[in-house]
């Protein structure tokens, strides 16, 4: 009997260490960051890092990942299942369609608006100081028009100005609007079709032309919360947050306008 009772209190010595062990668990869970991903457009990048920083110092309970490429790749992703709570993309119809098929929470909003330029290397051998120049080009670095809408945008431009037959087959085309910038930075490339935004968070280029707003579509940055969000709330306060006038001051400090 002894025996019995002693196994008796072993077994519930047990079952109290492995109850206490759970909620210890439990607990170190429950104190753990809230992980936000934001797929956003390569050309936020800056802005949003130094965004994400000041939101972290004053909200400890979350933390912001970021998944920065082209728009068009990135709502692929998000089409293909890939778990994001906010989309922050460089062009309406890439954010349009994932309203349209109801994946964005109470449509969004159009947040920012941007400019498309030519931008050279510092030495600019091939002597380009207008879109005109680009026949002097060896190679010119472009996004890939369905996957990056400066892609695009920069198609639209050179085919307004009667250019594009002329030029289209010396493009280098990039998976996003950083990586034409880093082929002009290391004169891989005579010129590159950038956002205005880029162009100023480099000293290695220079800027000689800016795109007449009539030559390609507005270029309006739209971003919402995905439905699929598993932290609704806390992407709802960073979507708002966003919004904010300190979020907008930073925006503008690289460049950026809003877009109303």
């Amino acid at each position: 009997m002894k025996n019995f009772y002693r196994l008796f209190a072993a077994l519930a010595l047990l079952v109290g260490l492995l109850v206490a062990c759970g909620n210890q668990e439990n607990e170190g869970t429950a104190n753990e960051p809230v992980e936000l991903t934001i797929s956003a457009a390569a050309s936020l990048q800056d802005a949003l890092e130094e965004l994400k920083t000041t939101y972290e110092k004053e909200n400890d309970s979350v933390k912001i990942l970021y998944n920065f490429g082209g728009s068009g790749a990135l709502q692929q992703q998000i089409l293909q299942g890939a778990p994001v709570d906010l989309f922050f993309s460089a062009a309406e119809d890439k954010f349009d369609a994932l309203v349209k098929k109801e994946m964005i929470e109470q449509q969004g909003t159009d947040l920012l608006a941007n400019e498309l330029v030519l931008i050279v290397p510092k030495n600019n051998e091939k002597q380009i100081h207008s879109f005109d120049d680009l026949l002097q080009a060896g190679k010119i670095a472009l996004g890939t028009p369905e996957t990056v809408p400066a892609g695009q945008y920069g198609v639209d431009t050179l085919k307004s100005m009667q250019l594009w037959e002329s030029l289209a087959s010396k493009v280098v085309y990039t998976k996003d609007v950083r990586q034409v910038l880093t082929y002009t930075e290391s004169e891989n490339v005579d010129a590159g079709i950038v956002y205005k935004t880029d162009a100023l968070v480099s000293d290695k280029v220079d800027v000689v032309a800016t795109a007449d707003d009539a030559t390609h579509a507005p270029i309006i940055y739209p971003v919402g919360v995905l439905k699929a969000s598993k932290h609704g709330q806390e992407a709802n306060d960073f979507y708002q947050f966003l919004q904010s006038d300190e979020a907008m001051n930073v925006f503008i400090k690289y460049g950026f306008k809003g877009a109303q």
